[in-house]
């Protein structure tokens, strides 16, 4: 993934080359932003606390700037958004403590997604299928399943040593990710601990509930990526683009530009929307909003669950 991926009869591999330019000073600038608005998020829940009907929508904007620290995540893994190698590598380390998912991990779960793009069988994202009845629809944007049970469930895998997964490619990858799940988990026991000792429910106001009450914002961004599209290996065709407002597309890092990504997945975030100008007229699927992509999901499964 650290190559170059080109269309050919879209962009020459020097346009890409071209557009693939990393900067420190645009990635720092854009976690910053993010950053920032996480910090007044935060200041806002303080100054609603003991009001819960101004409270829990404070909250919720937390949660949601929390949630897509994803966002962050995925970029970096890729390492694209800065030119410093240890500095995409140190954002990915602390992204995924904070939203439960290692980054060591999942840098290999996603390549195979990229290798494999919505790809039965191979594709890991399609190892768990999608919910095929609207209450289940309801209940895996919840994140109770989706999210909660399941990061928490491959934390304490990977930490117990039963790396197992088809796509860790050797010996030393699994180590790596035994040891990152270990700290993280001790991570988590000791701010755990931390908070029981002193009584303090910063954890729980500030991170917790937020993500609790958010996880439904990345379930929907992260559906409306590939879902419902052919299951073949063009990508034009099994990646989605959203036209979306420039504020979604500030908070999800760019990736609305979706297949953008897949097909020039070498280009950093902040050049995403010049690849869109060149694929443009190739697109397969774009859709207006993760709205209107739920809608359209929502018409697609059954209303009731199957006997």
């Amino acid at each position: 993934m650290e190559g170059f991926v080109a269309v050919r009869d879209i962009c020459s591999f020097s346009e890409v080359r071209a557009l693939s330019k990393r900067s420190d000073v645009k990635g720092l600038v854009q976690l910053a932003s993010h950053l920032g608005a996480i910090a007044a998020a935060a200041g806002l829940v303080w100054l609603t606390a003991g009001t819960w009907w101004l409270l829990v929508p404070a909250e919720i904007v937390l949660g949601i700037l929390l949630t897509f620290l994803f966002c962050p995540l995925h970029e970096t893994i890729h390492r694209t958004v800065f030119r410093s190698r240890w500095l995409n590598d140190a954002v990915a380390w602390i992204t995924g403590f904070v939203v439960f998912l290692p980054s060591t991990w999942f840098r290999y779960f996603h390549f195979e997604h990229h290798r494999f793009t919505h790809i039965e069988g191979t594709d890991p994202e399609l190892d768990t299928p999608k919910p095929a009845t609207r209450l289940s629809f309801l209940f895996y944007l919840s994140g109770l399943e989706s999210f909660w049970w399941s990061s928490l469930k491959t934390l304490v895998r990977l930490a117990s040593g039963r790396v197992t997964d088809r796509f860790v490619p050797d010996d030393a990858a699994r180590r790596a990710c035994i040891l990152q799940a270990r700290l993280y988990l001790a991570g988590y026991i000791a701010i755990l601990a931390a908070a029981v000792w002193a009584a303090d429910p910063v954890p729980l106001l500030y991170w917790i509930i937020p993500l609790v009450l958010s996880a439904w914002s990345l379930r929907l961004y992260l559906m409306a990526e590939h879902t419902l599209l052919p299951f073949d290996a063009n990508m034009l065709d099994n990646t989605r683009t959203m036209r979306t407002n420039a504020v979604m597309r500030w908070l999800a890092w760019q990736m609305p530009y979706h297949t953008e990504h897949h097909v020039f997945p070498s280009i950093p975030f902040h050049a995403l929307h010049r690849a869109f100008d060149r694929i443009a007229p190739r697109h397969g699927h774009v859709i207006a909003g993760y709205l209107a992509f739920a809608r359209e999901y929502w018409a697609s499964v059954s209303p009731e669950p199957r006997r």
